[in-house]
């Protein structure tokens, strides 16, 4: 269930529910109600959240196994983390670059 699932990504990214309620904006009340499943999120929050750990709204609602497009069957839970971040820090390198390149094309007109 979808609780299931949010827990073992938040473990699997050394995450706290307090710390994972404040990268999301929400209480630590209602991320141990989620894992509990005695609520779901809404439709934005449930966007969030895929986007927070790189995974898919389907991944999450246990609609799809696969966590990720990467094929992952041989890795763990914590080295998969690693993966996600590493992804993050590349989109983040990536954005900086583009905004860089961006200042530097409007400076030469």
């Amino acid at each position: 269930m979808f609780g299931e699932r949010l827990k073992t990504l938040r473990l699997s990214h050394n995450l706290s529910q307090v710390e994972l309620a404040k990268q999301l904006s929400v209480s630590k009340q209602t991320i141990s109600n989620w894992e509990n499943n005695n609520i779901t999120p809404s439709l934005d929050l449930l966007c969030m959240i895929s986007r927070f750990f790189s995974c898919s709204a389907d991944y999450l609602l246990e609609i799809d196994s696969k966590l990720n497009i990467i094929e992952t069957d041989d890795l763990t839970p914590k080295q998969i983390a690693h993966i996600q971040e590493l992804v993050k820090d590349m989109q983040e390198l990536n954005r900086a670059i583009n905004h860089v390149r961006h200042s530097m094309d409007n400076s030469e007109e």
